[in-house]
C-alpha cells in the first residue's frame, strides 16, 4: 500500500471506529510495509487531515453543493489538503488522489481537485473570512471557553499553536549519561537553550530511547516533578504514573535511592510503565496495579506507607497537550471537564490518607481548564482542613513555548 492509501484507510477507520488515532495508525503501520519517509508522509496527512477538518469541509461545501457520501468526503479532505495545506504540486496530488477512489467516484474526484485549483484564491479568500472555528478547525465549544479564559487573542494563538505538528523532544537520562557525553554519542540532538535537561530531534530518536539515555516527552512536563522535590532515600507514591516519563525523572532526582510505588489502573498502561522504568535504569521503582476511584489499597502499597511524598498527576481531558493529541478536539464534550474534576477529587481523597503528616502532595494534569486545575484546589481546601497550598505552576503554550501543564504543592499539616 502506498503512503496515501495507508492515509486514506487510517481516516476511514477513524470515522467509523471509537478509536484514538494515534492508536488506528499504529495498527495501520503494523499492517502493512513502509519506508520511514513514506511512514512520515502517511502521519503528515492522516494528522493533517484531522487537525484541518472543518476548514476542509468547508472547501468541499464551496465546491460540491450537492451531497457527498463519507467515503467520497475522506478523499476529497486527502486531495485538498495537498492541494492547500501541504503544497503537494497540482498533478500528483490530484492523479494520486484520484487513483484512490472506487471507479465509479473518480470522475467526481478528478472534477472536485480541478474546480479547486482553478478556484484556489476565491476558496482561500472565503475560508479567511469565516470564524475561527472553521479557520482553525476546532470545535466552537472550546473556542468560547478559551475566549472566556484567556481572551480572543490569546484563543486564536492556542489554536493555531495546536494545528503545529508537535516537536520531538527527549529528556536526557542522568541515571546512565552526561549531556555531554549524550551529544558526542547523538550528533544530531539539538540543544535546548532554555532548558540543560533536554534535547530536539528532527526525528525519532529510537536507538537513544532503546539505549534508556533519553526519554521522549515535552519539558512541561518535569514541572510537577520539580516542584515534589524529592530527596535520595525517601519514599515516593506516583499514583498515576503511566507511561512512566515522570516516574523515571524522580528516580533520577532521588539519585536512584530510596523508593518509588508506581501505580497505574490499566494493566497494557502498567506493562508500558515497568518497560520505560527498567530501561531507564530507574530500580528503586516498583508498579502496582490499582483503581483509585474503585480498588482497595493493596497490602503490599499500605505497608509502604506512610509516604513522604504523593504525585497525583491525575487523568484529565489533556487540552494543554492537543497538538500532540491530534483527534482530542473531536473527541471532547462540554460535559467532560466537570467529570473529570469529579473524578479527580476522588483520587486525591484515596490516595491522601497514605501520605505522612508533614509530607508534600503535587497534583498535576496537562489541562489548561481551570475545573481541572484551581477549582479542583480550591474544593480539596475547603473539604480537607489538614492541606494547605504552598506554591503553584504552569506551563502556557503561547507564553512558554513548551505544552500546557499545570501543578500545586499542597502540604498535609498533620
Amino acid at each position: 500500500m502506498s503512503a496515501r492509501s495507508v492515509a486514506l484507510n487510517a481516516l476511514r477507520r477513524w470515522r467509523q471506529e471509537n478509536d484514538r488515532a494515534d492508536a488506528i495508525i499504529a495498527r495501520s503501520f503494523v499492517e502493512t510495509t513502509l519506508s520511514a519517509a513514506d511512514r512520515a508522509f502517511a502521519l503528515e496527512l492522516f494528522y493533517g487531515v484531522l487537525r484541518n477538518l472543518t476548514l476542509l469541509d468547508f472547501w468541499i461545501a464551496q465546491l460540491r453543493r450537492p451531497h457527498v457520501d463519507a467515503g467520497l468526503r475522506d478523499v476529497l479532505r486527502l486531495g485538498l489538503y495537498q492541494l492547500f495545506l501541504l503544497k503537494t504540486p497540482d498533478h500528483a496530488a490530484v492523479n494520486e488522489t484520484v487513483g484512490l477512489a472506487s471507479t465509479r467516484g473518480r470522475e467526481l474526484i478528478n472534477a472536485v481537485l480541478r474546480a479547486a485549483i482553478r478556484r484556489r484564491n476565491e476558496l482561500r479568500s472565503r475560508a479567511a473570512a469565516q470564524p475561527l472555528s472553521v479557520r482553525q478547525s476546532h470545535p466552537q465549544f472550546l473556542i468560547a471557553r478559551w475566549e472566556g479564559n484567556f481572551g480572543a487573542e490569546t484563543a486564536e494563538a492556542l489554536c493555531r499553536w495546536n494545528n503545529q505538528p508537535p516537536p520531538i523532544y527527549g529528556r536526557l537520562n542522568g541515571v546512565k549519561i552526561g549531556r555531554e557525553n549524550f551529544l558526542q554519542l547523538y550528533p544530531d540532538a539539538r540543544h535546548l537553550s532554555r532548558n540543560d535537561e533536554f534535547v530536539a530531534f528532527e526525528t525519532f530518536p529510537k536507538a537513544a530511547v532503546e539505549n534508556g539515555h533519553c526519554y521522549v516527552q515535552d519539558p512541561s512536563t518535569t514541572i510537577a516533578c520539580r516542584l515534589l522535590d524529592p530527596q535520595p532515600g525517601e519514599k515516593l507514591l506516583d499514583a498515576c504514573a503511566a507511561p512512566g516519563g515522570k516516574t523515571g525523572y524522580l528516580a533520577e532526582l532521588m539519585q536512584n535511592r530510596g523508593l518509588i510505588v508506581a501505580c497505574d489502573r490499566a494493566a497494557e498502561r502498567l506493562a508500558l510503565l515497568d518497560e520505560n522504568v527498567k530501561r531507564m535504569g530507574a530500580a528503586i521503582v516498583e508498579t502496582f496495579p490499582i483503581d483509585w476511584t474503585r480498588d482497595p489499597v493493596p497490602g503490599k502499597i499500605a505497608a509502604a506507607a506512610p509516604f513522604d511524598r504523593v504525585l497525583i498527576d491525575a487523568p484529565c481531558t489533556n487540552t494543554g497537550v492537543m497538538r500532540r493529541r491530534v483527534d482530542l478536539r473531536w473527541r471532547l464534550t462540554p460535559a467532560d471537564f466537570k467529570r473529570m474534576q469529579k473524578r479527580q477529587i476522588e483520587i486525591v481523597r484515596a490516595v491522601l490518607p497514605l501520605l505522612r503528616a508533614g509530607g508534600a502532595l503535587v497534583y498535576s494534569t496537562c489541562s489548561l481548564e481551570p475545573e481541572e486545575n484551581e477549582e479542583v484546589v480550591e474544593a480539596l481546601l475547603d473539604e480537607m482542613s489538614i492541606l494547605r497550598a504552598q506554591q503553584e505552576k504552569r506551563s502556557l503554550p503561547f507564553r512558554d513555548g513548551f505544552d500546557g501543564a499545570y501543578a500545586v504543592r499542597l502540604l498535609k499539616t498533620r
